[in-house]
């Protein structure tokens, strides 16, 4: 499998868990399943631009994930706390 195949499913996995936990009430563990998406999706869409030759768009993304992976921590910390 190629990597962007495997980030696809590793994408669509966290969406499915994030809505189960949604569903099932569990608020918190569906925002930290939430931000950990978004982490992988802003990495994601970096290493495109970067490649496509976007480096203004590309630094942007890479931004959002760095600061999805400390709210990551946030999260993680208000559930264990």
């Amino acid at each position: 499998m190629n990597s962007k195949m495997l980030q696809g499913i590793g994408i669509a996995s966290l969406s499915i868990v994030a809505v189960v936990f949604l569903i099932m009430g569990y608020m918190d563990i569906a925002v930290l399943f939430m931000t950990v998406l978004f982490v992988m999706t802003n990495m994601f869409r970096y290493r495109q631009m970067k490649a496509q030759g976007m480096d203004r768009e590309a630094k942007w993304m890479r931004g959002m994930a760095v600061i999805f992976g400390i709210l990551f921590f946030v999260v993680l910390g208000t559930i264990l706390i």
